[in-house]
């Protein structure tokens, strides 16, 4: 940024301390809030509202510092003066951006790995509860899907593709404040399987998306490999919020969001429900009703019509969050503090929900010669889920005409016994508390001038209390249940983990050579408990709350687990007059979870760019002012396997001989059980464009990963299927990224940019030998997408007979298994977001849109057969009849035909419930208004309104695009917010 300024003097004599005044403007308009204070002074004076400002400033030539979050930090020494009045006359400029490469910190333009980043600006009072949700759609090569809309879910996070065949074998490393968190989630009990769409919770839940300064994703082989055999699959570096040198300021943050579902789908109305049902009778020549067809035979009432889609999942609910947080300090002390409080609700009613507290405390002390900088932050959090056991997403299927779920007296109704009130599952509880502590120390003492020894030591304790409550008032009355059929599971999982990493920076420079040098070491050690409990035959419901309470206990694991790791690690960077970069990067691994032999393993990469810009040639350019052409090479790791994998392990039976539980061997010795490796490649061209008002990325990545680990078939007199072993398989990965950024207008009041990016990732099996001996054969296929599925191929349906045929692929006259061979690809074919920012004056508006071109299963694959007691969505009453012989699908059944029956199965596993699930959602768009204030308490009042995923646009007829069959769609917000500073 041009920084425009004027010095009106007036002379003073040098005293040994003085008083400085002065005005800030702009443009002639006072500037209030410039921080201006004496470097190495604890004291620091604030413009107010008229520009002015008084600072004591001692010696004889001191130094000032003016600093403002508009302006870049400016310094003038200040001499025999007492008056100094800046007139700050020209607009902001880009300021230059640093990113957090790890161990490291680099300047954008500089850097010769492949970094996105996202900033507290991105990601700030958004209605959402994981950052995850704030990042989707907003960087290339980083794919971000939500697993569901309950609140407390999970995301699946994919950099540049898949890597493993193993699913668990593809999480990325998240980083908070130098600590690892442990990538997969805390569901060790599988307590929340029901309620949570695959089960897990996101381990970024615990973390307050208001609390995080900048989100880094490590993406290619330069970035990653300083992380070695954790790096395979990206890594992902958050920063919270840190305290700053300027005046202590307090700031609050309130906000209410009011949500519902994001999506519905039209559902069969009573009247084509009975038609369909009807029709189902009569093709499997029933004549008569039987007497469990209640929505038929005169027990349930024929004109009743519910829409239990709003019944169920159509609740709007209400969601709330405070934040406050203090913060400020000088050259040598800045301090941080935060608090806050958030609550959600779901959509499944009932005052179920998520709550969310807790604080973050960060100081920073530099020493007066600043050769020593102790940096300790400390982050808590609670969480409190208190669900329904499952979700009720699939009860939308209930018969349109079924009974009123509430008698007249308010008790559940049962009808006569006729149907299973869905709402009885409100009875079965889930709740889950997790405490998660993760605290960090970071101190820096420069040895010498160019030489630094650095600490970074954390430490993390996640405390998981979990509980699933089956109550007989779940079931109904006329089966007997009673209390003493009440089951409670419990679950209780505690995770410390601690490291330390002492390193060493030396950076060196001179004329035109630039030198920097790193070399650490880590060591960690994380413990993992595991306890899971049943309890049964209460004597009252009354006491299921506390299992203690249950006449029959059992422990149903206890368990614990100890991961053990270290490393050496090393870079060195070579920077030859700002044009010509080189960067070295090696590490050496050690991790528990490898046998003795393969224990250790090598890592490491090189990554090169010519800042070409600089150039002779093309320095004067009038409309290139920044071009970079970058390429790495290297390689990282994955040890993401689970602890003990390679060792002889037994398991309790449940059979006793003699009073004495058995044993029997689970899993054979394998010494050899080894690393999975990627080799990663890139290149890519950066460029900025007249003025850098157009900034443009385009890279090409290449991974390519070996030594899968897979289970090996082995011959039955072993007594052992499988035994998990390194196979000679290769994954690749390819992909094209861009990136552009367009600053279309920057003047004083109105600035307007516009950011978009776009992935094409392409993923393929290279090599598995041998594949078809093992079950992955089913799975994957030699040189197709890892995303295929083998499936039959549907021919339609048959005009005469109204059932489904298949093409017989193989040619042996029949259909079965040896004609599931059809590959689909069932993957993205690219994704993308695009994002724009509008500031006028005090006003800003922003929206993100993501976009996304996929394959994904219909609902088809999740319904069952047409026909039974179960409605359907009403595309799906395109069925066969006489009359409507060229029909989508087949004929409507009982279940008591075999032939329809198995063409339903069939059907299911075909190419036709593989379907186009392309769509364009706005994330986000808001609004705000900063209300100017006079000198007060108060000094800013910000106002602002938001959105979240306001709509989709898709040809996809599910309930969610982005999620596959009856989970909780995706949910939208409306927020209104206020944030105060004092």
């Amino acid at each position: 940024m041009a920084f425009g300024f004027t010095l009106l003097v007036s002379g003073v004599a040098i005293g040994q301390m003085r008083t400085i005044t002065g005005t800030v403007t702009e443009n002639s308009h006072p500037v209030k809030g410039v921080s201006v204070f004496q470097e190495g002074s604890e004291e620091v004076a604030v413009t107010n509202a008229a520009g002015v400002y008084r600072v004591q400033v001692s010696g004889e030539n001191p130094v000032i510092i003016y600093r403002h979050p508009d302006y870049p930090e400016r310094k003038i020494t200040l001499g025999s003066r007492i008056t100094v009045n800046i007139s700050l006359g020209k607009e902001k400029e880009i300021e230059e951006v640093v990113l957090n490469a790890g161990y490291y910190k680099v300047k954008d333009k500089e850097r010769t790995g492949s970094i996105a980043k996202i900033s507290a600006k991105d990601i700030e009072n958004q209605p959402v509860t994981n950052v995850l949700a704030s990042a989707q759609g907003r960087m290339a090569g980083v794919s971000i899907t939500q697993n569901s809309g309950t609140a407390g879910g999970g995301f699946e996070v994919q950099i540049r593709g898949k890597n493993s065949l193993r699913p668990e074998g593809n999480y990325p490393l998240y980083i908070v404040d130098g600590v690892p968190l442990n990538s997969q989630s805390n569901a060790l009990t599988s307590l929340s399987a029901g309620i949570l769409s695959k089960g897990e919770a996101s381990p970024l839940n615990s973390i307050n998306p208001n609390d995080i300064e900048s989100m880094e994703v490590l993406k290619d082989a330069d970035a990653t490999a300083i992380y070695g055999s954790r790096g395979a699959n990206g890594v992902v570096i958050i920063t919270t919020k840190k305290g700053s040198s300027r005046k202590a300021s307090l700031e609050f943050t309130m906000s209410t969001t009011i949500s519902k579902v994001n999506r519905f789908i039209e559902m069969a109305n009573t009247s084509e429900y009975l038609q369909l049902r009807k029709d189902a009778f009569k093709n499997d020549n029933i004549s008569t009703y039987p007497v469990t067809a209640y929505d038929l035979n005169g027990k349930w009432d024929q004109s009743r019509e519910t829409d239990w889609y709003k019944t169920f999942i159509g609740n709007t609910f209400l969601s709330q969050q405070q934040q406050l947080s203090y913060s400020g300090g000088n050259t040598q002390n800045q301090y941080h503090l935060g608090i806050h409080h958030q609550e959600q609700g779901t959509a499944f009613g009932n005052g179920m929900g998520y709550k969310r507290s807790g604080f973050n405390l960060s100081n920073t002390y530099s020493s007066e010669d600043r050769k020593l900088k102790i940096s300790p932050t400390i982050y808590y959090t609670v969480q409190d889920n208190n669900l329904n056991d499952a979700d009720l997403t699939r009860q939308i299927l209930l018969a349109p005409n079924a009974p009123a779920l509430y008698n007249p007296n308010g008790k559940l109704n049962w009808e006569g016994n006729t149907f299973a009130n869905p709402l009885a599952k409100l009875e079965n509880k889930y709740s889950s508390k997790i405490k998660t502590l993760t605290s960090n120390m970071n101190v820096d003492y420069r040895l010498f001038e160019d030489l630094s020894l650095k600490l970074n030591a954390g430490y993390t304790l996640t405390e998981q209390n979990e509980s699933r409550l089956n109550p007989s008032t779940a079931f109904n009355p006329s089966t007997g249940a009673n209390s003493s059929t009440s089951v409670r599971y419990d679950g209780v999982v505690v995770r410390d983990s601690w490291i330390i990493e002492p390193q060493l920076h030396w950076n060196k420079k001179w004329t035109h050579h630039k030198l920097s040098a790193l070399a650490g070491m880590t060591v960690e050690e994380r413990k993992d408990q595991i306890l899971r409990l049943q309890g049964s035959d209460f004597s009252s419901n009354d006491l299921i709350g506390n299992l203690s309470n249950a006449k029959v206990q059992k422990v149903l694991e206890d368990n614990e687990v100890q991961y053990r790791y270290n490393a050496f690690f090393g870079r060195f960077n070579y920077d030859y007059s700002g044009k010509y970069i080189v960067n070295l990067t090696a590490r050496r691994d050690g991790s528990s979870r490898f046998g003795p032999q393969k224990r250790f393993a090598n890592f490491g990469a090189v990554g090169a760019a010519w800042i070409f810009s600089k150039e002779s040639f093309l320095e004067n350019n009038p409309w290139l002012n920044f071009g970079k052409l970058r390429m790495s090479l290297g390689t990282a790791g994955s040890d993401l396997i689970g602890d003990y994998q390679f060792m002889d392990t037994y398991t309790t039976t449940t059979q006793i001989y003699d009073g004495v539980s058995g044993i029997y061997p689970s899993r054979l010795f394998n010494p050899d059980f080894s690393w999975e490796k990627t080799t990663k490649l890139e290149t890519a061209l950066e460029l900025g464009l007249f003025k850098d008002k157009v900034n443009l990325t385009v890279a090409y990545y290449q991974n390519r990963s070996s030594n899968q680990l897979v289970g090996l078939p082995l011959a039955a007199t072993t007594g052992f299927l499988t035994v998990q072993s390194n196979f000679p398989a290769k994954v690749q990965n390819t992909g094209a990224e861009a990136e552009l950024n367009v600053n279309l207008i920057r003047k004083k009041d109105l600035r307007w940019s516009v950011a978009a990016n776009l992935t094409v990732p392409r993923t393929k099996l290279l090599e598995f030998d041998n594949i078809e001996s093992t079950s992955y054969a089913t799975m994957y296929e030699v040189g197709s997408s890892m995303n295929i599925k083998k499936v039959y191929e549907l021919k339609g349906v048959n005009p005469d007979t109204g059932v489904y045929e298949f093409s017989d692929l193989n040619g042996d006259g029949k259909i079965d298994l040896n004609d599931r061979t059809k590959v689909v690809d069932i993957g993205m074919k690219f994704f993308g977001g695009l994002s724009s920012q509008i500031n006028y004056k005090n006003w800003s508006f922003a929206f993100l849109i993501q976009g996304v071109k996929q394959r994904q299963y219909s609902l088809d694959y999740s319904i069952s057969l047409l026909g039974i007691m179960s409605n359907v969505p009403s595309y799906m009453l395109d069925y066969w009849t006489p009359e409507n012989r060229d029909s989508r699908y087949q004929r409507p059944g009982t279940g008591t035909n075999s032939d329809v029956t198995r063409a339903h199965s069939l059907y299911q596993s075909s190419d036709a419930v593989i379907v186009d699930a392309s769509f364009i959602r706005l994330n986000n768009v808001q609004l705000s208004y900063k209300i100017p204030l006079k000198e007060g308490l108060i000094r800013d009042l910000t106002l602002q309104a938001q959105a979240q995923n306001l709509f989709t646009i898709t040809g996809y007829k599910g309930l969610d695009p982005e999620v596959a069959g009856f989970y909780l769609p995706s949910i939208r917000s409306y927020s209104l917010s206020a944030t105060l500073k004092f």
